[in-house]
């Protein structure tokens, strides 16, 4: 199933929010977003239809690992973005807004790319514990 780039926010917001509270619902995706809860009711279950979350009996929602994997690539091109573009000196909450949009056009060939350039213009960025390059932990902007 295709996702779009809506879903993949959301996938994203449910990742975030498993890290900070650890139990997620609908309504706290709702209100990380700042939309209304019956637009992340649909999202939920357009997702839960394509395999990317499932929903436990109360109500929590859980990333797939198919899921958690949009997820996670997503936050990381989101941090990769957000952080090239306060190092170049864009404000952070518009490098923030621009990353968000940025994240969802990028192909996965010139995202390799730009972030093997990254690494050899700053050697000292190393892979957090899943793998990833651009995470929480390396977000200038967090």
């Amino acid at each position: 199933m295709k996702i779009h780039a809506s879903g993949e926010d959301n996938l994203e917001a449910v990742l975030m929010l498993q890290k900070e509270k650890g139990m997620v619902r609908s309504v706290d995706v709702a209100r990380h977003m700042g939309v209304s809860k019956p637009s992340v009711c649909h999202a939920v279950a357009t997702l839960k239809e394509g395999g990317f979350l499932t929903m436990d009996g109360d109500f929590f929602l859980r990333l797939t690992d198919v899921g958690r994997e949009v997820a996670e690539q997503t936050y990381e091109k989101h941090c990769f973005f957000t952080r090239l573009l306060v190092e170049a000196g864009v404000d952070p909450k518009t490098a923030e807004q621009d990353a968000c949009r940025m994240e969802h056009v990028i192909s996965p060939a010139s995202f390799q790319k730009l972030t093997e350039l990254y690494q050899k213009r700053h050697p000292s960025t190393e892979p957090t514990e899943n793998g990833r390059r651009f995470d929480a932990k390396t977000d200038p902007a967090d």
